[in-house]
């Protein structure tokens, strides 16, 4: 065995666990398939990873996950998996327990988006969970588990907060309690530029790091631009802007009739949509699709995607469809498609929540499939920076250092505990 190889080895035994805390792994939004991604890679280059659901509500994993990923879970919500209590110390646990679930969280702010997700019974066993760990480097994914593991990861693991959203959309109430417990972090990881610069003056002396989400390949098919379809997709929540969409292209049926727009995602929101298509009369021009577990197919069959968010974090699924050689039309919300898209090149960007002008210019590419063509070259080079090859070898570096460092403070604390024991045994002595 070589020196080289030697050192490599030992790099792979010195590697610490880490451990992705996300609110429900079992479900299908984009932090979640970002997230699998990062564990996927880490996996594949030889890195223990485990990854942590605070719930479970569903059977299966909703996207593609290496079997090497350990996956467990704090509170699972399944009603079989369930089994109460017997006896009279089970009763009263299960009365407890009863109790509990209907009380609110009091360490998670209102405004938080996912608050309705947690108890005080969850909330409780979060704690417990992230007061137990000892070792390895610990990422949470939203603000609301941030904020628990900057106040209960407290027994030696290195924390790092992952920030998929913008700063300014979060409410005053969670913008507070970032200022409070962000600094507390090894490490805050954000998405952009716009993003880092933001926090680095919201939380000076606290290492701020842009690191973007990584697309989960680059190779894929892409669109021949001939389709007159275009593509959209989300969750059917409010963010996504699609009650925006529909009316947008209801003012393009008299002069683009022959074109669809397919809407892929599930959510609260599908009720209102639908009436929304019923309302302009879109029946047979604008179709939810609902989930799909082959969206890669979907995207290679359409001509455009459309961008409609009334704000975003990185938008990962407009970067795939770009890696489709599709062009963007999109709101320039905040924050993500102006960090990724350049107007006029790859895609065109239009003033936020604007339906005349998302209308506008999606009738541009519509009328003009050289026009498509030629910004779907330039989105697929636009896509390359965000393939998994450019992004993951980045949290590798970040985590390699973040234990050296800690390790370091380790070894100088021990030290210096011992210089002091050896000091005060001295001076009992003299």
């Amino acid at each position: 065995m070589t020196v080289h190889q030697i050192r490599q080895v030992r790099q792979i035994r010195t590697r610490p666990k880490v451990r992705y805390l996300l609110l429900h792994a079992y479900g299908r939004g984009g932090t979640i398939r970002t997230v699998m991604n990062q564990a996927n890679s880490l996996v594949q280059a030889g890195w223990e990873v485990e990854l942590v659901s605070a719930l479970r509500r569903r059977d299966d994993i909703q996207f593609p996950l290496d079997p090497r990923v350990t996956v467990t879970t704090v509170v699972d919500e399944r009603e079989e998996a369930y089994t109460p209590p017997s006896g009279v110390a089970g009763r009263w646990l299960g009365w407890r327990r009863g109790r509990l679930t209907e009380q609110p969280a009091r360490h998670v702010p209102a405004g938080e988006f996912g608050h309705r997700y947690f108890n005080r019974y969850v909330e409780q066993r979060l704690i417990a969970y992230l007061s137990s760990l000892r070792d390895g480097i610990l990422v949470t994914t939203r603000p609301a588990l941030n904020f628990l593991a900057a106040e209960h990861a407290t027994g030696g693991v290195v924390r790092v907060a992952q920030e998929h959203m913008n700063h300014g959309t979060h409410k005053h109430d969670v913008q507070k309690r970032i200022r409070e417990t962000y600094p507390r972090f090894d490490a805050v990881a954000v998405l952009t530029d716009r993003d880092r610069e933001e926090y680095e003056r919201l939380l000076p002396g606290t290492r701020v790091v842009r690191i973007p989400n990584a697309v989960h390949s680059l190779d894929q098919v892409p669109s021949d631009h001939r389709s007159k379809i275009a593509v959209a997709a989300g969750r059917l929540f409010p963010q996504k802007g699609f009650d925006l969409l529909i009316p947008a292209w209801a003012k393009l049926v008299e002069t683009y009739p022959d074109w669809q727009l397919r809407i892929y995602g599930s959510g609260e929101k599908k009720a209102e949509l639908r009436a929304l298509i019923e309302e302009h009369h879109l029946y047979n021009h604008v179709f939810l699709m609902g989930h799909t577990d082959r969206l890669d197919d979907e995207l290679a069959k359409a001509s455009f995607y459309v961008l409609s968010s009334r704000f975003e974090g990185l938008p990962m699924v407009m970067i795939e469809a770009m890696s489709h050689s599709l062009p963007v039309v999109g709101f320039d919300c905040p924050t993500g498609p102006s960090d990724v898209l350049t107007h006029g090149v790859d895609g065109l960007l239009v003033p936020p929540e604007d339906p005349d002008a998302l209308a506008d210019a999606m009738a541009k590419l519509m009328g003009d499939q050289a026009l498509r063509a030629d910004m779907g070259v330039a989105a697929v080079l636009t896509a390359a920076s965000y393939g998994p090859d450019a992004v993951h070898p980045r949290w590798e570096a970040l985590f390699g250092e973040l234990h050296e460092l800690h390790e370091h403070h380790e070894r100088h604390g021990l030290a210096e505990q011992g210089h002091r024991a050896a000091g005060a045994a001295k001076g009992q002595r003299a």
